[in-house]
């Protein structure tokens, strides 16, 4: 589904991604990993579609509504509730059955008592949860995610994880984070930058 070679990314004189090279299958579940600096969020930009290579060759076989993407910033507009943020992007993404989507996603991911208060009074790890609901909105094929876990607590976790035990079944992840231990019973595959 992702195929890079010799990809790399810099601004102005600044190397933001060091050429890296690898594929990611239709299926496959892939970690990236690296210290502070390592290009690990420029990469996954990369892929997104929101940056493009300043060298190298970078093939993305997913359609632009059928991919999920998860930043550092949770995207979401602070004035309005969690009901709203995703009924706009719902109708974004053109969802079918909508709003039962967006209650079933708030629902499993722990937000529906706080369904209708603005983002704004969300605490890091709420909007995070909300980020993830965001992401996962249009069932896309290829989900995207820059440290999903960053920001949850214990209990944020665990849900995470139970979600991603049961979406590497049926979709296509590149995960970077900082724990790839927590990640490595999932991964099929581990790239390594530096």
């Amino acid at each position: 589904m992702i195929r890079a070679r010799a990809v790399a990314r810099r601004f102005g004189d600044k190397r933001a991604l060091e050429p890296v090279d690898f594929e990611l299958p239709r299926g496959g579940f892939l970690v990236v990993t690296g210290p502070n600096g390592s290009g690990k969020t420029t990469l996954l930009r990369l892929c997104a579609g929101l940056l493009i290579p300043t060298s190298g060759e970078l093939e993305v076989r997913a359609e632009r509504g059928q991919l999920g993407y998860l930043a550092h910033e949770p995207l979401v507009y602070r004035e309005l509730t969690a009901i709203e943020n995703l009924d706009l992007y719902g109708r974004l993404y053109r969802v079918p059955e909508r709003r039962e989507r967006v209650g079933m996603l708030l629902e499993r991911f722990g937000l529906w008592e706080a369904r209708g208060e603005r983002t704004g009074s969300y605490s890091r790890g709420m909007l995070q949860r909300l980020a993830l609901c965001r992401a996962l909105l249009h069932d896309p094929e290829l989900l995207i995610l820059d440290e999903p876990a960053n920001a949850l607590d214990a209990a944020g976790e665990e849900l995470l994880e139970r979600e991603l035990e049961e979406l590497r079944r049926e979709r296509t992840l590149l995960v970077a984070s900082h724990s790839p231990q927590r990640l490595e019973r999932f991964a099929t595959g581990k790239l390594a930058l530096t």
